[in-house]
């Protein structure tokens, strides 16, 4: 955290080092679907989906036939979602999740999801309790809503910082937070074996973005990965997920 505070991130309309990672990761489709298995048990009925970039877990939902939403504050990213799912078209919203007014110039999605998730998106916001109680506001009484966040303070390097991350969490940091807003349903770690490789790439590599062939690799890797984190019981991870209930009044 310290190192992200030292400087002061400003919103770009466009992305150029998260564009690249996300198009890097958008190849590596064992990876992206074990992310969405990890995610989609506990998003149902309704679901929006902050923050999703180039769809890279989108298009799982919606080759499941999930009823989901996407969401992005960036056009150019809103523009790729659209050519990527036509037949979704207009459930692709401009959203950002920490406008000043979010109460009145998104008045018409309060209340309106049975889900919301947001994954690797939060660490890239200033005021995180901002975000997550703007989010808490779109779910329905007793939806649900599911963050993945880098877990790890002691793992930011050259990349956090390339891609503008003020924070990396663990669960009892990231549980904190959440349960500000509604009681917490689940929290447990994933991609135990990243931890290795992102050190490995960000800290020893010195890397500011993740390459491309190091990305491929990985993804041959995942059936294998999968087990480890089974082994360890999710305790350790390169990720922090959280799921919280919205109380039914």
């Amino acid at each position: 955290m310290d190192t992200a505070e030292k400087k002061k991130f400003e919103f770009r309309d466009v992305d150029p080092e998260g564009f690249e990672i996300l198009d890097v990761i958008s190849s590596a489709t064992r990876f992206n679907r074990w992310l969405y298995e990890a995610v989609s048990p506990f998003c149902n009925g309704e679901i929006l989906e902050i923050g999703s970039g180039v769809g890279n877990i989108s298009e799982f939902f919606i080759s499941d036939r999930k009823n989901i939403h996407l969401s992005d504050i960036r056009a150019n990213y809103r523009n790729i979602l659209g050519q990527k799912f036509e037949t979704h078209a207009s459930k692709i919203l401009d959203l950002d999740i920490v406008h000043p007014n979010f109460n009145v110039i998104y008045s018409s999605l309060l209340s309106s999801f049975d889900s919301v998730f947001a994954l690797n998106v939060v660490e890239h916001i200033k005021d995180d309790n901002l975000a997550i109680k703007n989010m808490h506001r779109l779910l329905k009484p007793g939806g649900q809503m599911t963050i993945l966040v880098p877990a790890y303070q002691a793992l930011y390097n050259d990349i956090d910082l390339s891609l503008e991350h003020f924070r990396r969490y663990n669960k009892r940091s990231l549980r904190a937070l959440m349960s500000k807003h509604a009681p917490v349903k689940k929290t447990f770690y994933f991609n135990a074996t990243g931890i290795l490789a992102w050190w490995i790439s960000g800290r020893i590599l010195r890397h500011k973005t993740i390459p491309a062939g190091e990305m491929k690799l990985y993804n041959t890797f995942v059936p294998v990965f999968k087990i480890i984190d089974k082994l360890v019981m999710k305790r350790i991870g390169l990720s922090v997920v959280c799921v919280i209930k919205k109380p039914i009044l």
